[in-house]
């Protein structure tokens, strides 16, 4: 197995205005290094665990867990059947392979360690290295009963997969459905992470008779990260990551119910150097959206998006800074004016002042649910975002762009079409060019 594969993305070169050397330097992306580990199997059957959908294998899949540990490492199987399972522990040069005929069940809510209670990840694990899932198989959180929970003050639920701090992770062909609280949870330093070909889904937030709450399918932070040709519909954010996170890349993936590729809100630490592309976005609640606020801030730059199509979405493309205002007037984001936006009030900026910068989209086709808006780019008086770059947009929507608090927009050959008209945008306090004359 290659520890290193570099991947090249040359696209678009034919676009107005493209500088060839930019666009290769930004196209250039060093896969993650893959996890290794030793081919030893280790069957869990042979542990005592029983695929009869009732019996509780907790004990029976640690303790082959253990085994492969002692061993150096190895895959850790679930074979045909359904296993009932409470929190299992990973461990190092670790492979848990389950089979396309297995299903891995989350023990129900009334069985599960610690309930609402203690929120116990169900599988975890801190400061490892090397470490898979893998295989054709299902991991069913069973999450129904938990999800009115998120509404419930100190109620905890736990989160499906939650590493932290983790090196060279491997996320590969498994289906992960109905997740208590989030799917995928990769957080800290953790750094090399790949999840490819995973299948996530849950109820939408708004499903009216069953909705899944916090149910985020993929939240990834660190550093080296690849996120390929997965399909997601989930409850909330699609794809989202924090402060600290730099060097992604979201590539070829299908999204559906859910609200985005998503950053924030937490952005302390920063946020760089993301990439995604060639993604498509049917019924989401956002396409790409950028969140964060004054307590929670730091530098986000050099993000890049093309090649994305995007159908019946709440808003295709939202970046604000105004995440936890609670005043009335700023929080329906759909209907805020020029006039209201610009009544927000300024503040000191801080070592937490989310900064924005240095975003880039290319190549974008997107219709906006029927009532919504365009999008919206929305700073702060104190930090106004800066530097953004639309070339080859086409956005159709009832309800115009709004851009407030922005400097250095440019648009190219782009063509946002709402109930105003053609490049149309509702405007603030923002400098904007569009083929290359100042909008007044």
């Amino acid at each position: 197995m290659k520890k290193y594969q570099l991947i090249s993305f040359i696209l678009f070169l034919s676009l107005a205005g493209t500088n060839y050397s930019t666009l290769k330097a930004q196209n250039a992306f060093i896969a993650p290094t893959l996890p290794i580990i030793q081919n030893k199997t280790f069957n869990i059957r042979d542990f005592g665990a029983v695929g009869d959908n009732k019996t509780d294998n907790t004990k029976a899949i640690n303790d082959a867990i253990s085994a492969a540990s002692n061993a150096g490492g190895g895959k850790v199987v679930v074979p045909l059947g359904s296993f009932l399972c409470g929190p299992l522990r990973f461990k190092n040069n670790l492979n848990l392979q389950i089979d396309s005929a297995a299903i891995l069940r989350m023990l129900p809510l009334d069985r599960y360690p610690g309930g609402t209670v203690e929120g116990t990840a169900f599988i975890s694990g801190s400061q490892l290295h090397d470490i898979a899932i893998s295989g054709k198989g299902m991991i069913d959180g069973q999450g129904s009963p938990w999800w009115p929970f998120a509404k419930t003050k100190n109620a905890k639920r736990p989160r499906m997969i939650a590493f932290r701090d983790c090196e060279r992770v491997l996320i590969e062909q498994v289906k992960l459905i109905n997740s208590p609280m989030f799917h995928i949870a990769i957080s800290g330093k953790s750094s090399n992470v790949t999840v490819r070909e995973v299948i996530i889904r849950a109820p939408s937030s708004t499903d009216p008779v069953n909705p899944s709450h916090n149910t985020d399918a993929c939240d990834v932070s660190g550093t080296k990260i690849l996120i390929q040709n997965c399909d997601v519909s989930v409850g909330d954010d699609n794809f989202t990551c924090g402060g600290g996170t730099s060097d992604v890349l979201i590539t070829n993936c299908t999204y559906g119910n859910g609200h985005g590729v998503s950053i924030g809100s937490p952005t302390r630490g920063g946020v760089s150097n993301i990439t995604v592309e060639n993604c498509t976005f049917t019924n989401t609640d956002c396409g790409i959206r950028i969140k964060s606020d004054r307590d929670r801030g730091g530098v986000l730059q050099n993000l890049t998006y093309r090649n994305l199509r995007m159908k019946n979405v709440g808003i295709p493309i939202l970046i604000y800074a105004t995440y936890m205002a609670k005043e009335r007037e700023y929080r329906n984001l759909q209907m805020i004016t020029p006039e209201i936006a610009e009544t927000y009030p300024s503040a000191p900026v801080t070592n937490l002042t989310p900064i924005y910068r240095n975003i880039s989209f290319y190549n974008i086709t997107a219709t906006a649910a029927k009532g919504k808006r365009a999008g919206l780019i929305w700073g702060l008086p104190e930090a106004p975002i800066s530097n953004i770059h639309f070339e080859n947009v086409n956005i159709d929507a009832d309800l115009p762009f709004g851009v407030f608090f922005a400097n250095d927009v440019k648009l190219l050959n782009c063509k946002i079409i709402t109930g105003w008209g053609k490049n149309k945008l509702a405007i603030t306090k923002a400098k904007i060019s569009i083929d290359g004359k100042q909008v007044k």
